[in-house]
């Protein structure tokens, strides 16, 4: 295991009416807030409500930063940064999903750094370590986002889909109700869930091995196949739901990454299909995954074995390595049909492949996993993906 250091600073809120320990949170908070949601779903689930009136109850002056969308642009962390310094913001309350999160956790930085946001968090990285204090009610499980240091931004004139970690970038609180997801779309339900996969996987194929957190991402795994499963039928089964939430957070919360390298490559690929293609992040990362996992599994084979066995139950009688390891990946892509995920770019709504190339040549091309991409592997990867 090679050294590290783990910090995460995020107070977790978590439970059925955690919402009635907001108050008390508050008390510490600036008192002129930018209370930041999406395209107005909270408002339907009456947490819009409950919400404002607990910031007027404790006597704060409300700034509203709506309509931020899924695959935040640059554009609407500017809006927010122009709405903060207009308004002499001190505190966020992001009220939604990672989506939410991510544009106000960049909109936090940028409000009080002196350059332009995007050259200075996901171009250089040189923005000061401070920030607008944070908080965060999540309505929609996924990214993680809630309690790392993580976010991401999509450059639309670019075309660039960016992420960008940053030590400010911690909420300094995250409120979890797990009855706040009962209502999501199955869509967005799915595509949270395969998000959290991918997260996890992303840290466990990675080019540092007999590592602890092989044990905790093994488990996490199969409590998400597991809880996953039983949500898909029934969305509204507390401790599935539960389970999932707070599994979401644990898979980034930097908990798994410690002492060793990590991969990200599928995250990179699917990153620069959602700069070309408005899908959901969760989705794209189902369409690609499998195709990824084949393209790669050669040069980790001892474990993508170890996860077919230790994850999907594999028998592994008079069979190679090779062929345990792909009847692995063949679990994990029924399992996403099994949920209602999408398992290919068409499927995604990618009408054909004219884009693949670019999307392919415009890659970050990472070096943490079993095997370093090209961009032609890439490209070979979307064509199998389609």
């Amino acid at each position: 295991m090679e050294s590290f250091v783990f910090y995460n600073p995020t107070k977790i809120i978590f439970g059925e009416r955690a919402i009635n320990m907001l108050a008390g949170e508050l008390k510490t908070c600036g008192n002129n807030v930018l209370l930041a949601y999406g395209k107005g779903s909270i408002k339907k689930e009456g947490i819009y409500d409950a919400v404002v009136k607990i910031l007027s109850d404790c006597g704060k002056n409300v700034t509203e930063f709506s309509g931020i969308m899924p695959n935040p642009t640059l554009a609407k962390v500017r809006d927010g940064i122009d709405l903060c310094r207009n308004n002499n913001i001190d505190f966020i309350l992001a009220v939604g999903g990672g989506s939410v999160i991510d544009c106000c956790k960049a909109v936090a930085v940028g409000s009080v750094s002196d350059g332009d946001v995007w050259e200075e968090l996901f171009v250089n990285k040189t923005a000061a370590q401070k920030a607008i204090t944070l908080g965060a009610i999540l309505t929609m499980v996924g990214t993680g986002s809630e309690m790392n240091s993580n976010a991401v931004i999509t450059n639309e004139e670019q075309k660039i889909k960016c992420g960008c970690g940053h030590k400010a970038f911690f909420p300094r609180f995250s409120i979890l109700d797990p009855t706040y997801t009962y209502t999501l779309p199955q869509y967005q339900m799915v595509s949270g869930i395969c998000d959290v996969m991918s997260h996890i996987m992303e840290q466990y194929f990675s080019g540092t091995d007999d590592n602890v957190s092989d044990e905790l991402s093994e488990a996490l795994i199969k409590s998400v196949v597991k809880n996953a499963i039983i949500a898909a039928k029934c969305p509204q089964d507390y401790t599935a739901r539960s389970n999932i939430m707070w599994s979401a957070a644990l898979a980034l919360n930097g908990l798994l990454n410690r002492g060793k390298t990590q991969d990200w490559e599928a995250h990179q690929i699917e990153h620069q299909i959602g700069a070309y293609y408005d899908v959901a992040h969760g989705m794209g990362l189902a369409a690609i995954t499998a195709s990824y996992c084949r393209h790669i599994y050669k040069s980790g084979l001892h474990k993508f074995r170890q996860y077919a066995v230790n994850v999907w139950n594999v028998e592994t009688e008079n069979k190679t390595d090779e062929q345990i390891a792909l009847d692995g990946i063949a679990c994990m892509e029924a399992f996403f049909k099994e949920i209602g995920a999408t398992t290919s770019l068409r499927e995604l709504g990618i009408p054909d492949t004219s884009k693949l190339g670019e999307i392919a040549y415009s890659c970050n091309l990472l070096t943490g996993g079993y095997k370093t991409l090209t961009h032609e592997d890439v490209k070979t990867i979307l064509e199998a993906s389609f």
